[in-house]
């Protein structure tokens, strides 16, 4: 691939009392990765050579006033403000989440008019970035209206992969939330996404219950046979290979997960307590359904250990690397399905000269 060619990859700065400022450094001052992509953060020169100088970093960068000016091979950092950011590591406070939304909002309005390829988003914190711009439980639904498309949260490993029928919202409320059509649609995105993002043709789909042991015939709750059962039989009957619902207690313990390409959760901590506990640190948020690509790391910002070099850029480098896979996988996806006449005579010589 010539630099050209590279792909872009926007970083919105999160929280800059948290971990991202570091993380994002740590990633990139490995020069090999610019051999995948062009980085651009959403930031300031001044923020970053004030991490650079905290954290000891010798990453090398060049700042630039437009998005136009990109230099590939380089990581660009794009002034969204130039005035000094008074950072206070580990704090909660407006003003972290404030410059949060100023590079949140600068890297989507680039995504959107197509000068960056994808967005990774360093972590935010839900609390201090509401403001009348922002009144959201997260990246999640902040995306999926900027964006559109049926956004939907999917975390995602080497080996395992965890979609969400609900996200952000109490656990009290989520039966309320679930019906036909809000399961029918979710799962529909999960399996469009697998092919044209995974490139899993035919992809085998297990949803958990809603309920402990799926309700025991009714003795725990009815709500996985009145809800979950008669979608999943439809879906069935449609040629989708979905199944369940599983008993969500066992289900990982047992390594059942590993004969899907992917699990459904009904609620957030159903799906992201396991994927947390078998794929901490090295596991991506996928938002799912949009026209563009976002990922992010599965952990958020860290004020514990904020300011303290100590924190671990992997999950970050995955969601790098992620949001580059994807682009390729949907860029090859929307090239095979554009006419389909003409790649099946590709595959036929090619098979022929064998």
């Amino acid at each position: 691939m010539n630099g050209q060619d590279k792909i872009k990859i926007g970083i919105s700065i999160g929280d800059v009392n948290g971990i991202g400022g570091e993380i994002i450094l740590k990633t990139f001052e490995d020069s090999r990765m610019l051999d995948f992509c062009t980085p651009v953060i959403f930031g300031s020169a001044r923020l970053i050579s004030f991490y650079k100088k905290q954290f000891k970093s010798d990453l090398n960068f060049h700042g630039i006033d437009s998005i136009d000016d990109v230099i590939v091979n380089k990581v660009n950092v794009l002034n969204i403000w130039k005035e000094a950011v008074a950072i206070k590591f580990g704090e909660e406070n407006s003003m972290g989440g404030s410059y949060a939304l100023k590079s949140l909002e600068a890297a989507v309005k680039a995504l959107k008019s197509n000068k960056i390829d994808a967005l990774v988003t360093a972590p935010i914190n839900k609390t201090n970035i509401q403001s009348d711009t922002f009144n959201f439980p997260g990246h999640t639904d902040y995306l999926a209206k900027e964006l559109g498309g049926e956004s939907l949260m999917l975390m995602v490993s080497e080996d395992l992969r965890i979609g969400l029928l609900t996200d952000h919202i109490p656990l009290k409320n989520v039966v309320e939330h679930l019906n036909y059509e809000h399961i029918a649609k979710k799962i529909d995105t999960i399996h469009k996404t697998l092919i044209q993002d995974f490139g899993i043709s035919k992809p085998k789909i297990a949803v958990l219950g809603i309920n402990p042991h799926t309700g025991d015939n009714g003795v725990i709750g009815n709500e996985d046979d009145t809800l979950l059962r008669p979608v999943l039989a439809d879906m069935k009957k449609s040629g989708k290979l979905v199944f369940g619902p599983y008993a969500a207690d066992s289900f990982f313990g047992s390594d059942n997960y590993k004969s899907f390409d992917v699990i459904v959760a009904c609620y957030h901590d159903q799906g992201l307590i396991p994927f947390k506990t078998l794929a901490f640190g090295k596991g991506v948020n996928f938002t799912a359904g949009l026209p563009y690509i976002r990922t992010s790391p599965d952990h958020g910002t860290a004020f514990d250990i904020a300011g303290k070099n100590i924190a671990r850029e992997d999950s970050f480098r995955e969601a790098v690397f992620m949001a580059i896979k994807i682009y390729r996988n949907r860029e090859e996806h929307k090239t095979l399905t554009a006419n389909p006449l003409v790649i099946t005579q590709k595959r036929t010589s090619s098979k022929k000269r064998f």
